[in-house]
């Protein structure tokens, strides 16, 4: 079964309204929300990660939603399963987590024993004096930016440590993802309509397409490369053209048309299917 698919049922199943973005947005409470898991051997391995290296990645991926949805990093609480581990491991874990929270406060969590270790943060963002996006608010006519930066760098890290090598940037973007709150705050306060921002988790094309089919468009791109690498956490949003000039540190990726019969184009590449994209299946480890 893949990511998509198990989504789908759990939408059938709870009629959640809050369903589909990263975050959830609950409006009358002021704050995004977003969860997500860590675990050994499937998102990290011990003998490529410092403990702090694995605190800081696990934190990283949850603050990366909360800035793709606009909203301001605040609280973070931490879940924790632990084979037996010493107190060094754990003030170099949680100084990662630290580091990596972007100003959040650790307002609590659980610990538990366990066989591998295994992380699951929830992190809250405030939503005061910002516009949050969603991915289904990208109207044709509008322009594709995310901040200036090369895409799949993660990856091309992680095929490296896989192929031996200790240390590269490469290994160090994989490793230590660095996310841009700027941007994301730039975007939630200047942007007066509705518009949408992701992270590029799952990688560029996945973003893109994802964006495209839940606002029912076709999303048009030259070929980029690293596009279908993931674990890049970078921002890309859908926003009117007239706010360019307000940015400085952008580049401009694409353009948001009616829907053609596909939702993404790439080159002369195009996606009318998720599965055509052929991305990494969280449920094949």
């Amino acid at each position: 079964m893949k990511e998509q698919d198990f989504i789908k049922i759990i939408q059938r199943q709870t009629e959640s309204t809050y369903l589909g973005d990263d975050c959830a947005y609950l409006q009358d409470l002021g704050i995004v929300i977003t969860q997500d898991n860590f675990l050994e051997d499937v998102h990290f391995r011990t003998d490529w990660a410092t403990p702090f290296q694995i605190g800081y990645k696990a934190v990283s991926v949850n603050i990366s939603d909360v800035l793709a949805s606009g909203a301001k990093p605040a609280y973070i609480s931490v879940g924790l399963s632990l084979p037996n581990v010493n107190d060094k491991f754990i003030e170099e874990l949680y100084r990662g987590i630290e580091f990596g929270a972007m100003g959040a406060e650790i307002i609590g969590g659980d610990i538990t024993g366990a066989d591998k270790i295994f992380i699951s943060i929830t992190a809250i963002g405030k939503t005061d004096g910002r516009n949050i996006s969603s991915r289904k608010f990208a109207f044709p006519g509008y322009i594709i930016i995310s901040p200036n930066c090369e895409f799949g760098r993660s990856s091309k890290g992680l095929d490296e440590l896989k192929n031996g090598i200790k240390y590269s940037e490469n290994i160090k973007h994989h490793l230590e993802p660095v996310l841009d709150c700027n941007f994301s705050a730039e975007i939630a306060t200047l942007v007066k309509e509705q518009y949408a921002m992701m992270d590029t988790s799952d990688g560029l094309a996945d973003a893109l397409f994802q964006i495209a089919k839940a606002s029912e468009v076709s999303i048009v791109t030259p070929k980029i490369s690293g596009a279908f690498g993931a674990e890049d956490y970078k921002l890309v949003a859908a926003i009117p053209e007239k706010y360019l000039n307000h940015f400085g540190n952008y580049q401009i990726l694409g353009s948001v048309n009616d829907y053609q019969g596909y939702y993404l184009k790439m080159g002369d590449d195009i996606y009318l299917d998720y599965d055509e994209l052929n991305l990494y299946n969280h449920f094949e480890v």
